[in-house]
């Protein structure tokens, strides 16, 4: 027997070795560049809310690849998984191509195809005695349709107040949070300022929406030598090219902030300013336990909230852009006991019970890790400040020649 050469189950003889191996060209009667397809449609992916550029291939009237459109400002190019595998949905046999009417019992499964001249007409019947009788009967959820806002607006039309879509129970949620925060709706289109940004913590980002914009953002981050932090129970996706991964324990997220709040509070690293110039924080709250407006902003006679101008030592219009508000304190308006917002969140999670230690085994994240953390985000916002030359007006209609900002930013 030959022991020099060994060859696997399914080799043969004939087989030449790697070494001498060569791609085939046209000589070899191989077309190695194939027309996938005689037209070109432009449109953008469906496949998730990142609404991608994407050039499908069609030939013969059908489609038949799926890519990337390089030119489109979203994605430039890039196509997840998901959305070049958008052909199968186009195809799938199960795929609806006519209205269904339910012929059996309900939850039977039996249905016949009918048009939609027939379909509208018994959804119009149905709909119409509902809305002479009572409009508040009609209830209606619709799936991730991206047709939220028209919807919504039929209901009201309608009038009913009853009806929802996926978007109540994910991105709305996320969106909300975005503008009370950052002052925009973060989503799949890459909202963080990529080019500047020096520590970035991803916190529970879902890779099921495969956004190419974040892919793109981190690979600049990466290529920048930025820092990314990421604070998820999964290492998976984004998670597993962050430089600095936190496995926190699932439902804890809120829990592990406020500890970085309670430690921020306790250094004093927080930016007063960014707080006077765009959020609520020196807005005086009533503090009138039984009172009926206990716990709401104290207001003028207009119904302008108000502020306590810590020079003139008096309440002022919380807009009034030449006042000096101040943040903490304990005031007396028209009788009554106020302070500003900001006192109500220091006294609230400068309390032990948010500290790092009383949180750690719950977010299951060592003390000392989150007291980390919060340290590296104070020294890049504080130590690492930036000041871009973008001249800009704020809300007072003062005009500022540069921006000056903190490179830390977080994406939930």
């Amino acid at each position: 027997m030959n022991h020099g050469t060994l060859r696997g189950a399914n080799s043969a003889p004939s087989q030449r070795s790697l070494a001498n191996t060569r791609a085939p060209d046209e000589g070899d009667g191989v077309d190695t560049s194939p027309d996938v397809s005689d037209s070109i449609a432009k449109t953008t992916c469906y496949m998730c809310a990142c609404r991608c550029g994407i050039d499908v291939h069609i030939k013969d009237g059908k489609v038949r690849y799926i890519n990337g459109n390089k030119d489109h400002p979203v994605n430039r190019g890039v196509l997840c998984g998901k959305g070049s595998a958008g052909i199968m949905q186009h195809y799938s046999p199960a795929r609806l191509k006519k209205p269904l009417l339910r012929t059996g019992p309900r939850g039977s499964g039996e249905f016949r195809e009918i048009e939609w001249e027939e379909a509208l007409s018994i959804a119009t019947e149905r709909l119409s005695k509902i809305r002479r009788t009572d409009p508040k009967k009609l209830a209606f959820f619709t799936g991730r349709d991206q047709s939220q806002s028209l919807t919504g607006w039929w209901a009201s039309q309608f009038g009913t107040p009853n009806f929802a879509a996926h978007g109540g129970f994910c991105s709305v949620n996320m969106a909300a949070g975005g503008l009370y925060t950052i002052g925009g709706s973060f989503w799949e289109f890459g909202e963080p300022d990529w080019d500047n940004t020096k520590y970035f913590m991803l916190f529970g980002v879902a890779e099921d929406h495969d956004s190419n914009p974040i892919k793109i953002g981190l690979g600049k981050l990466k290529a920048r030598g930025a820092k990314v932090v990421s604070i998820n129970p999964c290492r998976t996706g984004y998670n597993a090219i962050a430089d600095d991964w936190i496995g926190i324990r699932p439902g804890t997220d809120g829990l592990f902030v406020l500890a970085l709040i309670h430690e921020l509070l306790k250094a004093g690293r927080v930016d007063l300013d960014y707080l006077l110039r765009y959020t609520n924080a020196h807005v005086l709250v009533i503090q009138e336990p039984n009172a009926a407006d206990d716990g709401l902003f104290a207001r003028d006679g207009n119904g302008n909230p108000l502020a306590w101008d810590r020079v003139a030592k008096m309440p002022v219009s919380a807009t009034d852009n030449g006042a000096k508000p101040a943040l903490t304190g304990n005031f007396q308006v028209d009788g009554r006991r106020c302070v500003p917002v900001f006192q109500l969140v220091a006294d609230r999670y400068l309390q032990e019970s948010y500290s790092p230690d009383a949180v750690a085994e719950r977010c299951g994240v060592a003390a000392d890790t989150i007291r980390r953390i919060a340290a590296e985000l104070a020294h890049v916002a504080f130590e690492q400040a930036i000041e871009l030359p973008v001249a800009w007006t704020d809300w007072a209609g003062r005009r500022h020649e540069t921006i000056k900002g903190r490179p830390s930013r977080s994406t939930l």
